[in-house]
Parts: C-alpha cells; sequence; structure tokens
C-alpha cells in the first residue's frame, strides 16, 4: 500500500491521519473557521513531522497517493443556523409546495427562506412580451435580503418549465454582471418527482455551496503548487469520494460523520459484533449511528433535520452536544447546546477569550483531563478561567458550588446523549455501544447506563477515527433520469446518456471504462412506495414495474480502492494492567478520590483493570466508571463492560 492522507475536519479541531506501508500516524488541530485552508495545511505540517521526525509538506505531498477530505461543517452550519439567506422562485398556484416544506421543519424553513418567496406565471415563460417581466421578482428576492435564489416548479413537467426559466432569468441577469445572482434550478441538481424534495434539496445545496466552494478550491489550488500527484479527493455522504470539481455540496453534509460509520462497519466485522450503536463526540455535536450485522443502514431518500431530500443518507442523528457546546441555565435547568463556542474562541480553558460554560472545562475542573498534556501537550489548559465561566454562568445563577454545578452538568449531558442513543436506535442484549472522537470516551460509560448498554467499545484510533474511516472508500459518481415513459426506448436512450456522463466524470477522476466498474437498477414510485430494480446485462422494463406512476434510472460508477480481509480479533484477559500514575478526579458524591491512571500506548493485548480508572493517550481520554471494568484486545482497542468480576 502506498501512502493515503485522511482529514476529517470539524467544527472545534481538525483530525489528520496517514496510512504508510502499513503504519499509521496520527494529529489534530485547532480548526480555524475564517480560514479553513489554514488548519487543512497546520495539520498536513504537523503530521509529516510525524511520519518524518521532521516537518516536511512538500515531501509528504509528493508521496503521497490520496487525500480524501471530509467535513461537518455543513451539519455545524445548519445545527447552528449559520449561513446565506435563500430566496425561491416558485410557479403560481404551489401554495402547498410551501405548506408541506413549513410542515416538515418550520424552523428550518424561516431560517433559510422566510416570506422571500415570488411565484411566477409559467404560461408567460414562452411569450418574448411577457417573459422579462418574469425575471424582474430575482430583485424581488434580493431586495429583500436574499444572497442567492433556489428555482423549483411543483408541476409535472418540471424539468422543462425550469430550463424555460433558466433562459429567460441569464438573458435579464447575465452572470457575468456585478447585480447577478447565483440561481440554482432544482431539477438540474436532482431527479425526483417529488416537488418537496427537490426544493429542499436545492435549499440545503445553495446554503452549503458558499462556504464549501471557497475552502476547497482553495485548499485544492494551494496542493497544486506542491504538485501533488492526484487531485484533492471530498468524501462524500454516500460512502465514496470524488474531486472538488465533481462534487455537490449538499453531498458534504454529514461526511465526517459517514466515514465514521464506514469505520464501525469495518469494526463491526473485525469483532463480529451484531448490533452497534455509535456515538462519535466532537466539539459541536454528537453524531448517532447504528451497524446491523455488518451494514451501514441507509435511506434511499435521506433526511437532514428531519426535512426530506432526493439524495441517499446514511441515517444520522447529530444533535448539538459536544466537548465545546455552550452550557447554560435556562428557567432554573441546566441548557447543553446546540450552540457551540467552536474553535474560536473555544472553551474558556482555551485561555482564547472564551467565557461560556462548556463540558471541556467541566472535564478539566473534574479531574479527568492533564492540562499538561492536553492536545498532546500542545494546548495547556487554564483551570482558572474554566472555573470562572463555571461559577459565572452555571453555579451562581443555580446558587450551588462549583463541584455540584460540575456534577449536575455531567449529569445533563450524559442524560441528553443517552436519551438521543435511547430514541435512535434499537437496543437488545447484544447491542454495543462504539465511542470515538475525541471526547467520545470521556462520558462513554455514563452515556452507555443511561442508554442501557452493557458493553462499550473504544477504538484506539477513537481520536481520529472518523478520518481513519474514510481511508477505506471508493472514487465514484452516481447519476438519476426519472423516465419519461415506460417504453424500452426511452430507457435505453436514457441508460446510455447516464453512463456517457459516467464515462467523462470518471475520465476527469483519471480512469477509463476499464479501470471501473457500473452498476444500475430502477426504481419505481407508486401511491408513495418504492419499488427497486437490479439491472444486470438485461436492460429492460420489468412487468412489475410498468404500472408505476414514475420510474427513475439510476447509474453508479466506482473505481474500487478498498480491500477487506476476514480476520477477527480476540478480547480476552492475560495480566493487570499496570498505571504510570494516579490523577484526582470528582466522584459522583462530590468527594475526590485518587484513582489509576492508564496510557493505551503503553499497555498491551490481554492488560486489564477496573473502575474507577482513566485511561488516556495523546488526543482522548476514557473514563472507567466503578462497576465497569477494561480490556485491551488483541488489535489494542479498549473493551469496557459493565458488571464484569
Amino acid at each position: 500500500m502506498g501512502m493515503l492522507v485522511n482529514i476529517d475536519n470539524g467544527g472545534t479541531l481538525t483530525d489528520i491521519c496517514v496510512l504508510k506501508d502499513n503504519n499509521f500516524y496520527k494529529t489534530k488541530t485547532i480548526t480555524t473557521p475564517y480560514d479553513l485552508s489554514k488548519c487543512f495545511f497546520d495539520g498536513l505540517r504537523s503530521v509529516s513531522e510525524a511520519v518524518y521526525g521532521e516537518e516536511d509538506v512538500a515531501r509528504l505531498l509528493v508521496e503521497v497517493d490520496h487525500i480524501r477530505y471530509s467535513t461537518t461543517q455543513g451539519t455545524n452550519a445548519i445545527c447552528e443556523r449559520k449561513g446565506p439567506k435563500l430566496g425561491l422562485v416558485t410557479n403560481k398556484g404551489s401554495a402547498d409546495l410551501v405548506k408541506r416544506m413549513r410542515a416538515h421543519d418550520e424552523d428550518l424553513y424561516d431560517f433559510l427562506v422566510a416570506d422571500r418567496v415570488v411565484e411566477v406565471d409559467l404560461d408567460n415563460l414562452q411569450d418574448s412580451d411577457k417573459a422579462a417581466d418574469t425575471a424582474t421578482v430575482i430583485t424581488r428576492l434580493t431586495s429583500a435580503g436574499a444572497n442567492r435564489v433556489v428555482v423549483c416548479f411543483d408541476v409535472e413537467q418540471a424539468a422543462m418549465y425550469e430550463r424555460l426559466y433558466k433562459r429567460v432569468a441569464f438573458d435579464n441577469y447575465p452572470r457575468h454582471l456585478l447585480g447577478a445572482v447565483p440561481m440554482l434550478f432544482a431539477s438540474e441538481l436532482a431527479a425526483d418527482i417529488s416537488a418537496d424534495r427537490r426544493a429542499w434539496t436545492a435549499m440545503i445545496n445553495s446554503f452549503l455551496h458558499p462556504a464549501m466552494e471557497t475552502f476547497l478550491y482553495n485548499a485544492e489550488n494551494r496542493l497544486r503548487e506542491y504538485r501533488t500527484k492526484n487531485p484533492l479527493l471530498i468524501f462524500r455522504n454516500d460512502g465514496d469520494a470524488s474531486r472538488v470539481a465533481k462534487t455537490i455540496a449538499a453531498k458534504t453534509y454529514s461526511s465526517g460523520p459517514r466515514g465514521g460509520m464506514e469505520g464501525v462497519k469495518a469494526f463491526s466485522k473485525r469483532y463480529n459484533l451484531t448490533n452497534v450503536l455509535s456515538m462519535d463526540v466532537g466539539g459541536t455535536t454528537t453524531d448517532i449511528g447504528q451497524v446491523v450485522r455488518h451494514k451501514v443502514h441507509e435511506q434511499r431518500r435521506g433526511k437532514v433535520e428531519g426535512v426530506p431530500i432526493s439524495f441517499a443518507l446514511c441515517e444520522i442523528a447529530s444533535p448539538g452536544a459536544g466537548g465545546s457546546s455552550i452550557l447554560t441555565v435556562n428557567d432554573g435547568a441546566i441548557q447543553v447546546g446546540p450552540e457551540s463556542v467552536g474553535a474560536v474562541p473555544g472553551p474558556a480553558c482555551f485561555g482564547r477569550g472564551g467565557k461560556s460554560a462548556t463540558m471541556t472545562d467541566v472535564n478539566l475542573l473534574m479531574g479527568l483531563l492533564d492540562p499538561s498534556t492536553y492536545f498532546g501537550g500542545g494546548l495547556a489548559l487554564d483551570v482558572e478561567r474554566a472555573r470562572a465561566a463555571i461559577a459565572d454562568n452555571i453555579a451562581t445563577p443555580l446558587d450551588i458550588s462549583v463541584e455540584e454545578a460540575l456534577l449536575q452538568l455531567r449529569t445533563a449531558y450524559e442524560e441528553k446523549i443517552g436519551d438521543e442513543v435511547k430514541t435512535f436506535g434499537d437496543i437488545d442484549d447484544k447491542t454495543v455501544l462504539m465511542a470515538f472522537g475525541g471526547a467520545g470516551p470521556m462520558n462513554a460509560c455514563g452515556v452507555a447506563e443511561i442508554a442501557g448498554i452493557d458493553t462499550v467499545y473504544v477504538p484506539k484510533t477513537a481520536a481520529v477515527f472518523s478520518a481513519f474511516g474514510i481511508g477505506s472508500c471508493d472514487i465514484g459518481q452516481s447519476y438519476a433520469m426519472v423516465l419519461t415513459d415506460s417504453k424500452q426506448p426511452t430507457l435505453a436512450q436514457a441508460y446510455e446518456e447516464l453512463l456517457e456522463r459516467a464515462e467523462r466524470d470518471m475520465f476527469a477522476e483519471g480512469f477509463s471504462p476499464e479501470d471501473y466498474e457500473t452498476a444500475a437498477q430502477l426504481v419505481g414510485e407508486k401511491n408513495s412506495e418504492e419499488l427497486v430494480h437490479q439491472l444486470g446485462t438485461n436492460i429492460a422494463i420489468p412487468q412489475e414495474l410498468t404500472n408505476a406512476d414514475a420510474i427513475t434510472l439510476e447509474v453508479s460508477a466506482r473505481k474500487r480502492l478498498k480491500t477487506e480481509d476476514d480476520k477477527h480479533a480476540d478480547v480476552e484477559k492475560v495480566s493487570a494492567a499496570r498505571s504510570s500514575k494516579q490523577r484526582s478526579i470528582l466522584g459522583k458524591n462530590q468527594g475526590w478520590q485518587d484513582v489509576p491512571v492508564y496510557e493505551i500506548n503503553y499497555m498491551n493485548p490481554g492488560d486489564y483493570g477496573v473502575g474507577p480508572a482513566v485511561i488516556e493517550e495523546e488526543y482522548f481520554t476514557c473514563l472507567v466508571e466503578d462497576g465497569w471494568e477494561f480490556i485491551v484486545t488483541e488489535l489494542g482497542d479498549i473493551c469496557l463492560s459493565k458488571g464484569a468480576k
């Protein structure tokens, strides 16, 4: 295997790992939201030092085969409601469309569009005297504050009418003028008979597009200066990757969490786990997913915060609760998130001007974090600033001591995540919880107890697990087209057209037809139900689809990069683990107690111990609660069991 660099950009921290000659290297860097390319290259510089013993980005980028990048920026932006304002152009008589969209999520709809909606008369689009007037609605939208415009018509021939309107709009607002506003036509983005899904998909894509475009092209241009062998690959939420120019912004949404789920799938196979719930705790959100019988559950029509979109999405819940989520008191009750302090200014203990209370401050004051070794020793934590933040924001409003506030905050935080885990997944006696992300292992035992789960796994790569997970992705593209009828010539023509698009796009990725695989399927929709038919060598419409209300042809092209093996790892006690030091932590009774600290890098397979204890490495800390036992597995991962003897 050559060298692979995987980067997972989060709201607070950016994770980087390198796979080279069967060796694994990792690092983290503070996310720089004002310029994401800065933390991107800060991470490359840091990890090059880990690989070569000295900083040498130029050498790293000459030798690397692929750089794959994922991000939670889209997830965080929607969760925190930060981004451009949109305008919506629809057709007269489509009031039901707006009504239905508001019913899906009134808060999200009002944030994205609010009352910036205009209607056009489709009958005027082919009348040269009236067509120009239909374009003036764009000026009304921009005057109302719209930064970008989405066009979605709720009619049977939506694609045709949107093409007509596009011609009219661009004739009157040519894109070379300063007054031109970016416009997205929903039918060009998604082949879908549902106007609701098309509209939501287009709005979410328009919302995410500016930030993604600015950063990704900036990063790609800087990489070109180093003459990298292959272009930057963007890991998408469908589990594949593609170059920047061939990536849709909406498919970056939740791409980082999907990388984690790919890792969970591989992990479940290695340990033969049949039901795995996962919690990936970052700075802004906790991403919760489930893998059952080694399969990531994916919805063919995914949902973003509960609203339906046209693209497939892995089922992941992303509540706003992370290490940097702001902790407040609201009407006498503790509230966790959803707003985050992010990387700038960061938690109060970072000493960068933050004054809000966060779980990072809580864990520091409870003794779980070592202020001198946090973040690999690269970020000293300020205990006094953390104490002031907890006192001012929590203890004083509740009229309790700081110590009592810490315990209540930890309980509120674990209950929020634990309740989300219980609600999200099906839990049985074989269910295990997998905890990763920089903050995941810290509260894993507490969350598992609330969720009713007795076994927790913490991978040795927990701190950068999502970055590690995207390393197994393929390079691919997918396409869809709604057929105008169920006749064989129509299918044959559509199939050839999509294959041609695939060939062009895969050529742009650097592959010839003999280098990649193609697959196709037909999806029939009738009475809101879907029937999927896989197409093999016989490209024909089956009898059961001929009476469908609509038939969609879906084609995918994929260059296989990942390989899998059938090896299983053992979890077996061998000898008692030896602690390197002790640490005083705050217990549930508000008392302080000295507990052993185990360094994962110095433990051997089969080492075991009991809680209360702390297990740590450079970038994560795991609290082993009282009543829990840990075993280091054959592969160096940690298995935690409640009530084990």
